[in-house]
């Protein structure tokens, strides 16, 4: 009898990293009885990577509402959750890293006991408000999980540090590099259409111009964070206009009005719509510096060979720094722009970044989550 799994997501950050996850159980419907339940804690966005994964969900819960706060949204999920759990009760609950989605299914489950295995465990910055509610959320995964699937041995000494059991944490690598390398190949084939699709958004010739990419819509970076990152932005792009910016705009009206309202109007930095993940892809593939605030780009840059400076204080995840692939850079202004600054001008420096090892994986990462769960899991349920 096959183990009854749901995999649940609701962000585009989760259904990429989970993507493969899915795929890979699927595959298996021998030892697997999959159902994929989504909250659309994002809407559009998730949609997107739902259509190229080609994931079609069992469950859509359809959660999103205009304005929504954080405790609308966990108490939405958790008893959306309840419900369904009350229902079709199954043996494992699988969910992902640090959203509020994750966290608000991981207690459902809890409280029905049911068995949660936790997809990027052990991330850490040990700092509760940054990434807030982020880090809030992981530490409390960790504490009710049963399966801890870290992408690294920093993150497996962080859970073993933390009490949770050596037995019960597998280093798998990080999904996300799965995904990458999936897109990849998918879009080899179609390499030229995607071309053409994001020329067309950016008006100048996309492999014969050097760009730096930009993505940003961390909390702890609502207000004057923005505020400086965007200033920052503009003295860098009249100081080396020679070089493109180029800014997909996240959607939410805390990143989208001082964007706007700051970088409008500046020649050479190019302000765009959220793109499809493989069209994302192969943006970062191309560009020549990746600045961001986000947590999975830290991964997924290295892998193309790109130096990514990170608008954070902290991250949860200092494997990349200490391997040289990522500097932190807050959204302070003046180190935002000494740093770009100096990755443009100093030659050896870019070369230092650029060519350091990518600490997240071999692309392998789902195949060995699917092993432990075959191996712990369904040996036992038989």
């Amino acid at each position: 009898m096959p183990l009854k799994v749901y995999i649940v997501f609701g962000t585009r950050p989760e259904a990429i990293k989970m993507a493969p996850v899915c795929h890979e159980l699927l595959r298996d419907s021998k030892n697997f009885d999959v159902t994929i339940c989504v909250t659309a804690q994002h809407r559009e966005m998730l949609d997107q990577v739902l259509d190229i994964f080609g994931i079609i969900p069992d469950i859509d819960l359809n959660l999103m509402k205009s304005g929504q706060d954080l405790s609308e949204i966990t108490t939405s999920i958790l008893s959306e959750m309840r419900k369904l759990f009350k229902k079709n009760k199954p043996d494992l609950v699988l969910v992902h890293g640090d959203t509020t989605t994750s966290f608000a299914t991981a207690l459902a489950a809890f409280y029905e006991k049911i068995e949660i295995g936790h997809v990027e465990a052990g991330l850490r910055t040990y700092d509760i408000h940054a990434p807030y509610p982020e880090e809030f959320n992981r530490q409390i995964i960790s504490k009710i999980a049963n399966y801890h699937f870290a992408p690294t041995k920093t993150s497996q000494d962080n859970l073993v540090k933390e009490g949770v059991s050596k037995k019960n944490i597998f280093v798998t690598g990080n999904t996300v590099i799965d995904s990458l390398f999936w897109i990849t190949k998918k879009s080899k084939n179609y390499i030229k259409s995607i071309e053409a699709d994001i020329s067309k958004k950016l008006n100048f010739d996309l492999l014969k111009s050097k760009y730096i990419l930009i993505t940003g819509h961390r909390r702890e970076n609502f207000g004057d964070g923005f505020i400086n990152i965007c200033k920052s932005l503009t003295n860098l792009a009249n100081n080396f206009s020679e070089i493109n910016f180029v800014y997909p705009v996240h959607l939410n009206p805390n990143v989208q009005d001082p964007v706007k309202k700051y970088l409008s109007n500046v020649r050479n930095i190019f302000l765009i719509d959220p793109l499809e993940y493989e069209h994302f892809v192969h943006l970062l593939q191309n560009s020549y510096i990746v600045l961001t605030d986000s947590g999975g780009i830290q991964e997924e840059a290295p892998s193309f060979g790109k130096p990514v400076l990170v608008m954070r204080e902290v991250t949860e995840r200092p494997e990349a720094v200490k391997a040289g692939t990522v500097k932190l850079v807050g959204s302070n202004q003046s180190n935002i722009e000494k740093s770009i600054s100096k990755l443009i001008l100093d030659e050896n420096e870019y070369k230092k970044m650029s060519l350091a090892h990518n600490p997240y994986g071999d692309g392998k990462s789902s195949s060995k989550i699917a092993n432990v769960l075959k191996k712990k899991l369904v040996s036992t349920h038989v």
